[in-house]
This record gives structure tokens, sequence and C-alpha cells, in this order.
């Protein structure tokens, strides 16, 4: 069984409704009408006047398409495969060691910042809590092994100096999270029976050919909840790509005070992957010759990302979704002041 936690907002209770295994596999309202939204944008690019728009839209769906399948697949067989204890065990209780597995389990993933989505809401359906979720959220983009790869070859040893501080700026929010938590200000993920006997019968007794339908059938579920919310945001990232001069954001994106923050606005309406992200920042890096630039366009497109923020609304809460920005913003933007400044 999966526990979720109780809510009195209908819309986030069917957001996160997984059908028993009876029940027939249904594909959402949401996701229904953003596919069809997609499907015609896809259609009306091939005209000839809207050349750039194709071009755009199928250069970010072949970006998405590998990161987002590796996503669902990942979050299908934690859902199918993983015990729900064994999430609670490591990740679902109050202290330091769940955020460091947290970190840990996001260096480990190979997914993007949208595909590490799925996988986020999954594990905290199976009982990891919100600090650990925030944690993983934040560290899961930047410091997974392909990316770490990008970041160095783009720039070099500060490549390496970014990823340790977006894992150090994911442990100190999951830390505050936890003080949030404990003062109940943020939402906490109200899992029970989870402490004695950890369900490893289907690790015991796993067969490839029950397992295969279970994990796209969890894949499915997922899909329902977070797909929509990605297509929103690729959507809006294709007619930002196409309509908005290059040349606005490297005239604009200086390394003053004024330029960080309207980087900060850029990342917020722009981000769509962080191997994509990774391309731009170093655009704007070797325009601007500054690291602070990057850093904040990078780690402030995960920390103010609206489809990240939407999907922790309506599968967490309000209070998480509104405080992920509140509480990372500052601190991305004093490391990129300090980055300007000394490097």
């Amino acid at each position: 069984m999966v526990h979720t936690v109780s809510n009195t907002d209908t819309d986030q209770a069917s957001c996160c409704h997984v059908p028993p295994p009876g029940e027939p596999l249904r594909v959402s309202r949401n996701l229904k009408i953003s596919l069809a939204l997609l499907l015609c944008l896809i259609a009306v690019s091939f005209l000839p006047q809207l050349s750039a728009l194709n071009a755009s839209l199928l250069g970010y769906l072949r970006l998405l398409a590998i990161p987002l399948a590796v996503g669902f697949l990942l979050g299908g067989a934690i859902d199918y495969l993983v015990p729900e204890g064994f999430i609670y065990r490591y990740l679902g209780k109050t202290g330091k060691p769940s955020l460091f597995y947290a970190l840990a389990g996001g260096f480990l993933m190979s997914s993007c910042s949208h595909g590490i989505l799925a996988i986020a809401i999954q594990i905290y359906k199976k009982g990891a809590s919100v600090p650990a979720v925030i944690t993983f959220l934040l560290a899961s983009p930047w410091a997974n092994f392909p990316v770490t790869i990008l970041l160095i070859s783009f720039f070099g040893w500060k490549g390496v100096l970014f990823i340790v501080t977006a894992g150090f700026i994911a442990i100190i929010t999951g830390l505050i999270f936890e003080a949030l938590e404990r003062g109940g200000y943020v939402e906490k993920n109200n899992v029970s029976g989870l402490e004695e006997g950890y369900e490893w019968e289907k690790i015991k007794n796993f067969s490839l050919r029950e397992s295969v339908p279970g994990v796209l059938r969890g894949s499915l579920n997922l899909s329902n909840m977070v797909l929509w919310w990605l297509i929103v945001g690729l959507i809006a990232a294709v007619l930002i790509d196409v309509y908005v001069p290059g040349e606005f954001f490297m005239q604009y994106l200086g390394p003053d005070t004024g330029g960080l923050l309207l980087t900060l606005v850029g990342a917020t309406v722009i981000e769509v992957c962080s191997e994509g992200s990774s391309v731009i920042a170093f655009e704007i890096y070797d325009k601007v010759q500054a690291f602070g630039n990057p850093f904040v366009f990078l780690m402030a497109g995960v920390v103010t990302d609206y489809t990240e923020i939407g999907l922790l609304w309506t599968n967490i809460g309000r209070k998480t979704a509104l405080l992920l920005p509140v509480v990372a913003v500052p601190q991305v933007l004093f490391f990129g002041f300090l980055y300007n400044a000394f490097l």
C-alpha cells in the first residue's frame, strides 16, 4: 500500500491517487490536455514561417526525451520494487543522516532536473521526509555523474566548485526545512507502521514477468502526476527561446547586482533541464566572464522552476512549495555575489 499525506484539498488528493492493482490505468485529464497542446504546437511549427519554432521545439524534445524516460522508468521501478519501509528507513526519519543519504542519492542519479522530479515525488510517496525530498531535489540535477562531466568540460575546475556548492546549499536547505517541519511551518509526510518489517518479500520473490508490467504501471502513475507540468514548462521555454532575443540576456546579465537579479529572473522562466541549462550558462559565462552569473542561472533555475514549485504544491503542499525559493534563493544569490567578487 502506498502511504500519502492526508489532505483536505481534493485536487491534491486526486493528484496523488495511485490506482490499486485491480483498477484499470487511465491517463489523467491534465495530461491529455497538455499532450494535445504540445501535439498542436508541433503540428503548427511545421509551417514554413514557423521554422524557428520547429527547430527549437524539436531540439528541446531531443534533449529531454531520454532523461525524462529514464526518470519515469526509475520512478516506476521505485514504485514497484522498492519496499516502503526501505525508503522510510533511510529518508523518512528526521535528522542529518537522512539528508546525507538524500545527497548521496542525488550523486547516483543520472537524470536531468525534470526527470528527477518524477523520482522525488515517488520517494515522497514511499515515505521520504519533506527535508530529504528537498535535499534530493536540489542536489540531483547538478551533482549527478553526467552533469558533473558536462560542467567540468565547460568551466574547468570551477565546475567542481559549482557541484560542491550545490551540495552545500542542498544540505543547508534541508536542515532549515527540518527546523520548519519541527515548528509545523511545512507539511509532514505522515507515514505510519513502517518502522518494523521492511516488506522484503517483493525483492526476494522477484519475477521479471511480473516486474516489467509493474514498473510500467508505476511510470504511468507518475506521468499522470508529473508529466503535464513538464509539458507546460517545455512550451513556455520554447516560446521564450524563439521570441525573446538572446542579445537581451547577454546585454543585461552583467556581473553587478542588477545583472545577477536579472539572471535570477531569466533562470526562473527559461530553465528546462540541467544539460540544456548548462549550455546556456556557459554562453553567459563566455560573454560576461563572471562565474557568479552562470552559477545563479543554473542553481536558481532549480529552486525557482515553476514546474518544480507546482509539483511540490500539488503533491506535498503549498507551504513547502512557497518556502523552497524563500529559503534557497538568498543562499544562491550570496554565492553568486561571492564568486563574482573573488573569481
